[in-house]
């Protein structure tokens, strides 16, 4: 696809089924872009609002032009770019006229600051009663975590994913990907569509608080609850079998294989395989699912030592043949050159003015009737500056006046070529 500006969109990308919906994005580093990411694939025109500074995501390597790191790039597609300082009272004043027409306002800014800048929930909505205004913190405002400062690292580690793995590899260590913020980011998304569903019917905007610490509580404690799930207890929390030491990809005689023995017909195969089809000759603990269930520890570390008995081809094929589930043990250099996505067509290819071609992981479902897609590429910072307002219907006259003032920053229009 090429990179023409908004008014020469690809004619070839279906329109989505958020056409005609406005979002006014006001974040930055990876939750609240991934969650504005999915709905402009969705068909939004989602408008970023950017610091004079930038998101701080475009500072992230690698990067062939100062500003348009890699971690930017993969996150922010399907957006347009304003660059506003908000401490200029003609910056926010342009905020709130693009807050007056939008759908969305959308921000991961802290409460205290966005008070002190008089954008909270109460100032937009008095503005556009139909908003609904999305707000993505650390914390719940009724807690006594209030108004921390939040990170991926520092909720994952309050959700006790590290400690989790800890007891299985000794080490307390973070998921490495970002995996509070994508989780997180997620929920915003569907708790956006669903406010706009209650607009549509209703007419009525709201505020939405969706605070990380809450969100990913729920999220591992949905697997780990365990016996604190009944009052009184019966027991400790924790999924044994997620927890189990040997519950891992399974090394082979010469690699590594994933693979999960379920069901009583699938064990009843892979015990013929390995000459154990008399249920006599056989530890009771591997016998039923209910014995198994109770045993993970035990079934896991068994099931380890028998899949060091052959090669990662054998058992690869063995699996196929008995439809027990398995897959190969991707790097992400496979996973990325994967035939299966390579039929699908995640990964797309996007012409980029600047910073030539890129990959980037699409949309992953399908549509029959309002498909999302990759329109537009991921943003210069402030590219689309003057476009946005006199969309909003400022006057030349009046964007002159912002820029002068140093509320709306100009993009760098030095580098306009493609890298080779």
């Amino acid at each position: 696809m090429s990179g023409p500006s908004r008014s020469q969109a690809n004619a070839a990308a279906p329109a989505g089924p958020l056409a005609g919906v406005k979002i006014i994005d006001l974040t930055s580093v990876m939750m609240g872009p991934y969650a504005t990411m999915i709905l402009g694939d969705y068909g939004a025109d989602v408008i970023k609002v950017e610091s004079p500074d930038g998101d701080v995501m475009r500072f992230a390597a690698p990067m062939r032009h100062p500003k348009m790191g890699a971690m930017y790039l993969q996150g922010n597609r399907n957006k347009r770019s304003i660059a506003l300082d908000l401490k200029q009272p003609g910056g926010r004043e342009a905020l709130l006229r693009l807050a007056a027409t939008a759908d969305v306002f959308v921000h991961n800014v802290r409460p205290a600051a966005m008070a002190r800048l008089k954008l909270g929930a109460d100032d937009l909505l008095a503005v556009n009663p139909g908003l609904v205004y999305a707000s993505l913190h650390g914390f719940g405002e009724q807690g006594p975590y209030a108004g921390r400062p939040a990170y991926d690292d520092l909720i994952q580690g309050l959700t006790a994913l590290p400690a989790l793995t800890g007891k299985i590899t000794g080490e307390p260590r973070y998921s490495p990907a970002t995996m509070a913020d994508r989780v997180v980011g997620l929920n915003a998304t569907h708790a956006i569509l669903a406010a706009l569903f209650h607009r549509a019917r209703t007419g009525e905007g709201q505020a939405i608080e969706i605070p990380m610490f809450e969100t990913m509580a729920q999220f591992v404690l949905g697997d780990h609850m365990a016996g604190r799930s009944f009052d009184p207890p019966i027991g400790p929390p924790g999924y044994s079998r997620l927890l189990s030491p040997d519950r891992r990809p399974y090394q082979t005689s010469d690699g590594y294989v994933c693979a999960l023995v379920y069901s009583d017909k699938q064990w009843n195969a892979f015990f013929r395989l390995i000459g154990l089809e008399n249920e006599a000759d056989r530890d009771p603990r591997l016998n039923s699912i209910g014995a198994r269930t109770r045993n993970y520890d035990f079934v896991y570390k068994w099931f380890s030592e028998m899949m060091k008995t052959r090669t990662t081809s054998e058992w690869l094929q063995f699996f196929n043949g008995a439809d027990i589930p398995h897959a190969p043990l991707h790097d992400l250099d496979s996973l990325i050159d994967d035939p299966h996505l390579a039929a699908v067509g995640l990964l797309q290819t996007v012409e980029h003015p600047t910073e030539g071609t890129l990959r980037v992981a699409g949309p992953a479902a399908t549509w029959s009737k309002t498909p999302p897609s990759i329109r537009h590429y991921p943003p210069r910072l402030g590219e689309h500056g003057e476009e946005i307002l006199r969309d909003a219907g400022f006057t030349d006259d009046e964007i002159t006046a912002l820029i002068v003032e140093g509320a709306v920053i100009e993009a760098d229009n030095a580098d306009l070529n493609p890298s080779s």
